[in-house]
């Protein structure tokens, strides 16, 4: 008899693990949403190497995607002439590699955060287009390269478009021209073939924006050049975009045969001293009106920013056989960027996991709207 309630008592210990185990599972990120699309989320080195543990540890169970957040770009990657730095760039492809999720290059030709020798000569004096676009294949070549087969997808060019659909003025543009961007995405297809090659931009819920990045597409397209996705840059606030707006783009860019992909998404809970926008140079002073939460959110406006977030969500949900990602840009709000942009010093609580590296009630949200979403 005592044998038999031992055994009973095992194999009901051994259902609850098994449930509970199953329980853990369903309740994160990526199994809610590994039919819908990825969840990624932007990475920096002391994730990578295990200094920031709590931060590893949400990545690792949450999410199945990986973007370098700083190390792949071209400054860091490249900070001089003959001189690469691959460092943190392969503990970062290794990191994703270890733990099986889809790796993301981030980015190859950016106006910011490019070293200032690449536009250069020695007298300082701008280099001819033709020793322009020879660094630039250089440059393509040996990154893109490097990771053949192992990095899963590159944001190739980033914000070439401005706001009101012209070319920015940088120094691709004004040294090369229009076939800067051409350029950039056959080098990088003639590095990895097998890699999947993006656009990335910000704002791209504006109209004028929106219809210029479709027309850069399918002049792409006509020349034959393939762009496997469109990544739309989601730094974004509590009264922008307008959802709508948004759902326009996600519709009108999945119409060019891209995939779509939320690249870069934070929401802001504070005040914004500009119209939106994600442009990195800006900045403005600080000002305590600027900073109203620095203990925390209160109750109403944390119940307000849950229902914004979830707002976003439900759209990617809706739209999911368009939307092959959603990357979140950065893991808790810590060390969000936006703590110190576009104002330094503020707090700010822009991510699904708080200070304490726990996950907002969004979290939860998403899990649930996944679920129901069968």
């Amino acid at each position: 008899m005592r044998k038999a309630i031992f055994q009973l008592s095992i194999l009901v210990i051994v259902a609850f693990l098994i449930a509970s185990c199953s329980g853990a599972e369903e309740a994160t990120l990526k199994s809610a949403l590994k039919d819908k699309f990825l969840i990624g989320v932007a990475v920096n080195p002391f994730q990578t190497s295990g200094e920031d543990t709590a931060s590893a540890k949400i990545i690792v169970q949450h999410f199945n995607s990986i973007v370098a957040e700083n190390c792949m770009k071209s400054g860091p990657i490249h900070p001089e002439k003959d001189v690469f730095d691959f460092e943190n760039a392969d503990r970062f492809v290794e990191f994703g590699e270890e733990n099986d999720m889809f790796i993301i290059g981030h980015t190859l030709i950016w106006h910011s955060q490019a070293p200032r020798w690449l536009f250069v000569d020695d007298e300082g004096n701008d280099v001819s287009r033709e020793e322009l676009i020879e660094r630039m294949k250089n440059h393509i070549s040996t990154v893109v390269g490097r990771y053949k087969g192992r990095v899963d997808g590159w944001d190739v060019v980033n914000e070439a478009i401005e706001d009101d659909g012209s070319w920015r003025k940088n120094k691709f543009y004004e040294i090369i021209g229009e076939d800067y961007v051409r350029l950039a995405f056959e080098f990088a297809h003639d590095a990895d073939p097998g890699a999947e090659l993006y656009y990335n931009d910000y704002n791209m819920v504006k109209e004028g924006k929106r219809e210029a990045v479709v027309k850069l597409i399918k002049t792409l397209q006509e020349q034959g050049i393939t762009v496997d996705g469109i990544g739309i840059q989601g730094h974004y606030y509590m009264d922008y975009p307008k959802i709508e707006d948004l759902e326009k783009s996600i519709i009108d860019f999945a119409a060019l045969g891209c995939s779509v992909m939320m690249t870069e998404l934070d929401v802001s809970a504070l005040p914004n001293p500009w119209e939106a926008t994600a442009e990195v140079s800006f900045g403005a002073d600080y000002e305590a009106k600027l900073n109203p939460y620095p203990d925390g959110l209160p109750e109403d406006v944390a119940a307000a920013f849950n229902e914004r977030y979830f707002d976003f969500f439900r759209l990617f949900l809706k739209h999911s056989d368009k939307v092959s990602r959603v990357t979140m840009w950065g893991v808790s709000d810590a060390w969000s960027w936006r703590n110190n942009w576009p104002i330094r010093g503020r707090t700010d609580y822009p991510l699904l996991f708080d200070r304490d590296f726990q996950p907002k009630p969004v979290v939860n949200m998403v899990i649930e709207a996944a679920k129901e979403k069968q």
